[in-house]
C-alpha cells in the first residue's frame, strides 16, 4: 500500500537530520557567547528596572500619605490663622483703631 500524496495545501521542504551539526548561520550566532552574555545582561537590566519600578511605586506611596498625614492639616490651620488674622484687621480699621497686627500680602 502505496503513501497517498495529500491534497491540496503547500508541501514544505523535509527537515534536516537531526545528526548533522547545524551550519546555519543564524545557529552559530544566536549560540555564541557574545549573544549570550548580551541575553543575560538584558534579562538583568529588565529584572533591575522592574524592582526599580516597584520601589519607586512605594516611595511615592508613602510620600504622598506623609504628606496627607502631616503637611494638609497644617496647611489647613495655617489658613484658618490667616482667615483670623485679616478678621480682627478688618474688625479694628472698622472701630477706628490703628492696626497692631502687621498683615503680609
Amino acid at each position: 500500500m502505496a503513501a497517498q500524496p495529500k491534497r491540496g495545501g503547500v508541501s514544505l521542504p523535509e527537515r534536516r537530520s537531526a545528526g548533522k551539526p547545524e551550519s546555519n548561520i543564524l545557529a552559530r550566532i544566536s549560540s555564541s557567547p557574545i549573544v549570550s552574555r548580551g541575553k543575560q545582561a538584558a534579562c538583568d537590566a529588565a529584572f533591575v528596572s522592574k524592582k526599580l519600578l516597584l520601589s519607586t511605586g512605594k516611595a511615592a506611596w508613602i510620600a504622598g500619605t506623609t504628606f496627607l498625614i502631616l503637611a494638609v492639616p497644617l496647611i489647613i490651620e495655617m489658613d484658618r490663622e490667616q482667615q483670623l488674622n485679616e478678621l480682627e484687621l478688618q474688625q479694628a480699621s472698622l472701630l477706628g483703631a490703628r492696626p497692631t497686627a502687621s498683615v503680609s500680602k
